[in-house]
């Protein structure tokens, strides 16, 4: 298996990002800060539609959706990770807003859980591809920063939880590869695609999206795609 280049590259930027942002935060203007993160979020919404179009079964992407957002809310995980997020912050930050608490489980789903950093992670085991993580690296260099600019320290700290995922998801490649479909790969982007898109409305704070309770749609999305092109397109 080759050296995981495009890992190393996204955990290194989330963890400079963070530190740079915490020590010129206060320095920067809250203008330019809110206007940048505008930028950022529609970003985030660019990378989720470039991903969305390569949707091949939407019923059952969207089903995935609807499934593993109602298992998500069922299970409180938006909740669990704002109180994990809001113990840590006030470990390190002394205290924040719910405001920052909101901002920081975004920061960690951005860069921890996103389509684009777990599909990138899984075809950097398998082809040795580093180019998707190589290009989430960028992006995430400066998104840290700017959340970093906002919520301090803490953000550079989710580059652990970070490499912790990618690297699990690296090394399970060569499992999980084998027994996915071309089609399948495709939906899972989009399914990725649709959380990335809620994530840029959130981080425009334009709409309060629960992109942690939505994860869980990761899982079920290629069984579900699979099981329509098997078991259920060829009844219609």
């Amino acid at each position: 298996m080759n050296f995981p280049v495009g890992i190393v590259m996204n955990v290194l930027a989330v963890a400079i990002g963070g530190v740079i942002g915490a020590a010129v935060g206060p320095r920067i203007s809250d203008d330019f800060k809110r206007d940048l993160n505008m930028i950022f979020g529609v970003s985030s919404m660019a990378m989720g539609v470039s991903t969305i179009v390569l949707m091949q079964n939407l019923p059952a992407v969207i089903f995935a959706v609807i499934i593993g957002t109602a298992i998500g809310l069922l299970l409180q995980l938006g909740k669990r990770l704002e109180r994990g997020g809001a113990k840590l912050q006030k470990r390190l930050e002394r205290g924040g807003s719910e405001q920052d608490t909101a901002g920081l489980v975004t920061a960690i789903v951005l860069f921890c859980a996103s389509g684009t950093g777990i599909y990138g992670s899984i075809a950097s085991g398998i082809s040795g591809d580093h180019s998707i993580l190589i290009t989430k690296a960028i992006l995430d260099l400066f998104t840290a920063m700017i959340f970093a600019g906002s919520l301090g320290k803490t953000v550079a700290l989710i580059a652990v939880p970070q490499f912790c995922v990618f690297m699990l998801l690296y090394l399970l490649s060569g499992v999980i590869m084998p027994l996915t479909t071309p089609v399948m790969i495709n939906d899972f982007k989009a399914c990725g695609g649709i959380i990335m898109l809620a994530t840029g409305f959130r981080i425009a704070k334009i709409k309060q999206f629960p992109i942690t309770d939505m994860l869980p749609a990761m899982i079920l999305v290629m069984p579900i795609s699979w099981a329509w092109v098997t078991l259920i397109a060829p009844l219609l």
